[in-house]
């Protein structure tokens, strides 16, 4: 039954939920973006983003994603409280506008869209959430990748542009503002780049998956610390020998989302970031 069940959630969202981590590629010290300084943990810990934040793998295993493994750590440092509005098939457009594909797989109920569920949490919990968690974008570049053919669309740089500008002129600056209490920051706010299952099957791709990571580099600046998650997945090395434990590719399900070892690893790349 439960086999059944996860083939039939497997074939009703492959199209969009299995892109939460699309491809992707290491990130230039050039292009890392930190702050000088972190908070540190604080009460409540908010974790946001895509299929990826939400922790989806396709035995219906849930329970077992990066931001659970990040919570575990950080009620070693008082924190108390967590909230997960990961929502899978999520994109910068349809987490400002609302809209999300699989919201009903919402671990978090809310109304609205996933960024300003997430401004009225920060609102309604001043000076006590850290860190703020994120990852976005790859769900918005999944109409660009054939990964039958391995050919990547025309469109790729105008929906990266796309993703810049939801990223930088919206997103990050209102998670930002909503942790700024009295003219001070109040959290860390920790965005990650993505590794690349198909890097094994499409290694002509990895040129793209670059820049997408250094786009997000990029955008996190001023506002995010870089969470780099593609270098402890095995970076570029190809064929990637961490493909198949941390990742499901190698199954029959064939599914880019992380096992549970990949979650952790991507907990554990948060962790040694943030430094807690």
């Amino acid at each position: 039954m439960l086999k059944g069940m996860a083939r039939y959630l497997l074939r009703i969202v492959a199209p969009v939920v299995l892109v939460g981590s699309l491809l992707f590629f290491s990130v230039p010290a050039a292009f890392a973006a930190t702050h000088a300084s972190l908070v540190g943990p604080k009460s409540h810990y908010l974790a946001l983003g895509d299929s990826l934040a939400y922790g989806f793998q396709p035995d219906l295993n849930f329970g077992h994603g990066y931001a659970e493994d990040f919570y575990a750590n950080l009620k070693s440092h008082g924190a108390t409280s967590y909230a997960n509005m990961g929502c899978p098939g999520e994109t910068t457009t349809s987490m400002i506008n609302g809209g999300c594909t699989f919201s009903v797989l919402r671990k978090f109920p809310y109304i609205g869209s996933q960024l300003n569920a997430a401004v009225l949490y920060l609102e309604l919990n001043p000076g006590r959430v850290s860190p703020v968690t994120l990852d976005i974008g790859a769900n918005d570049m999944l109409k660009d990748i054939n990964t039958s053919t391995c050919a990547v669309s025309s469109t790729w740089e105008s929906d990266l542009a796309t993703v810049d500008a939801n990223l930088r002129q919206v997103i990050l600056p209102r998670l930002a503002a909503a942790m700024t209490v009295n003219g001070q920051r109040s959290g860390d706010l920790l965005l990650m780049n993505y590794y690349d299952p198909y890097q094994n099957k499409c290694p002509g791709e990895l040129p793209y998956a670059l820049e997408l990571n250094q786009h997000l580099a990029a955008d996190a600046s001023g506002y995010a610390t870089l969470v780099d998650v593609f270098t402890p997945f095995g970076g570029a090395t190809t064929p990637n020998p961490n493909t198949c434990g941390y990742t499901w590719m190698c199954s029959l399900f064939h599914d880019i989302h992380a096992t549970s070892t990949g979650y952790s690893v991507i907990a554990n790349a948060f962790e040694q970031t943030a430094g807690y």
